[in-house]
């Protein structure tokens, strides 16, 4: 099984720039709110018992809650995108994110299961972007732009969110609850791009050997590596924004500079998300990056651990560069291994769902491992272990044919214009 690659920016043809240009918006906008949902509570995670009654031993439940949702959640964007069509599954999912995001913080005792809400809306969402990305053709600068608006947002969330209480004269309640707003604009602009039911999608290239007798993507070991892939990328991503803030307390920061290092955290790596999808697509540098990403992972880990107070700064973007790569391949591997875009649809949502379930364990088991030996040297030691073990499942998810979804998925001329949003 093999596709064919289309040269070209991603999208060709005569009149396609415009609507290739709206769709991509939509995207960006989309990627930008899937993140402060999860990083405007992690920054301000001390202040959380006191404002919203919370037992501080829920804490890290409070930080596990989104990724469990995004592990139960995973088939529903596939469900969703089938009845009403992509664009406006994406644009469904973002309401019901805004709704929660007011929800959780105006009622103290929906917290947690506003959060939850929160996960699943942002799960719907996540799972479709590869799949459109697919479907219009998009090249690796497609999705790093989209990865890097996961990074934007995340590092908007965490250093504004303090600004913004202070804004509000100290209402903690309206700094998280104004990030309703993106979210809305969010589901008007993907929306407004083109969603609207329509045809089968067109796929990226023309795949051989594809046919209704294809093994389920479960007996796929592709598949599975893929997924393995981003399930410990993903542990690692939200173990870090969960704790690295109270970690850097605990190391003399304030909780203002706390906060800012773990927006700094994201900021750092924008560059690097944008750029690793770009870099995946050259198979000469995918064969060492896969596997090398998980050992620098390890080794920029253990350096937040071990550098002085005064070193923290460099050490927290050393990290955020290494671990924003590392996603943005995760979503690259997705695209890249996927043989047109239905199967891309449905090995992003095994891919996410299956890989967030597993992610979920990384908040609740540093926030543990903490709590069990009064220190952090154990939690960033298992972290680092970890990130060796997703080198190795880099090394075997650039190996083996294509995933496919079973079906037959031929590619358009060269001429067509860009597929909508359906």
């Amino acid at each position: 099984m093999e596709e064919k690659r289309q040269a070209g920016p991603g999208l060709s043809g005569p009149g396609s720039g415009f609507a290739a240009g709206l769709v991509l918006l939509a995207l960006v906008m989309v990627s930008v709110n899937l993140r402060p949902a999860i990083t405007t509570v992690a920054g301000v995670m001390n202040q959380v018992p006191g404002t919203f009654n919370l037992d501080p031993a829920l804490l890290p439940l409070l930080g596990t809650l989104p990724v469990l949702a995004f592990g139960v959640s995973g088939p529903i964007g596939p469900w969703l995108a089938k009845r009403l069509g992509t664009g406006r599954a994406v644009a469904v999912a973002l309401l019901v994110l805004a709704w929660a995001l007011i929800l959780r913080v105006m009622v103290p005792s929906l917290l947690l299961p506003g959060t939850f809400l929160a996960g699943m809306a942002i799960m719907t969402a996540s799972v479709l972007v590869p799949q459109i990305v697919k479907a219009n053709r998009g090249t690796g600068w497609w999705t790093g732009l989209c990865t890097m608006g996961f990074g934007l947002g995340a590092a908007l969330g965490a250093g504004l969110v303090q600004p913004l209480e202070r804004a509000f004269g100290g209402n903690l309640p309206w700094a998280l609850a104004v990030w309703a707003v993106p979210a809305l604009l969010g589901a008007v602009l993907i929306q407004r791009s083109g969603g609207r039911p329509t045809a089968a999608i067109p796929t990226a290239g023309t795949v051989t050997g594809v046919s209704g007798t294809v093994a389920p993507l479960r007996k796929q070991r592709t598949a599975w590596a893929v997924t393995a892939f981003f399930g410990l990328q993903a542990m690692l991503y939200f173990a870090i924004t969960s704790w690295l803030a109270v970690y850097l307390v605990s190391r003399g920061l304030s909780s203002a500079d706390a906060a800012a290092s773990l927006a700094w955290f994201s900021l750092a790596g924008l560059p690097a998300s944008l750029l690793a999808p770009v870099l995946a697509g050259r198979p000469g540098i995918l064969r060492f990056m896969a596997p090398g990403l998980g050992l620098m992972v390890a080794l920029a880990l253990l350096g937040v651990l071990m550098a002085p107070a005064e070193l923290q700064f460099m050490a927290v973007g050393l990290l955020g560069i290494v671990q924003s790569a590392g996603f943005g391949l995760g979503m690259a591997l997705v695209v890249i291994r996927s043989a047109g875009p239905q199967s891309a649809g449905r090995l992003s949502a095994m891919s996410q769902g299956f890989g967030f379930a597993l992610a979920s364990l990384g908040p609740l088991g540093a926030g543990l491992l903490h709590t069990a030996t009064g220190g952090w040297e154990v939690t960033f030691w298992a972290l680092a272990a970890e990130a060796v073990v997703l080198a190795g499942a880099g090394y075997f998810a650039i190996r083996g044919p294509l995933v496919s979804a079973g079906s037959a998925e031929t590619a358009p001329e060269r001429t067509a214009k860009p597929a909508p949003i359906r």
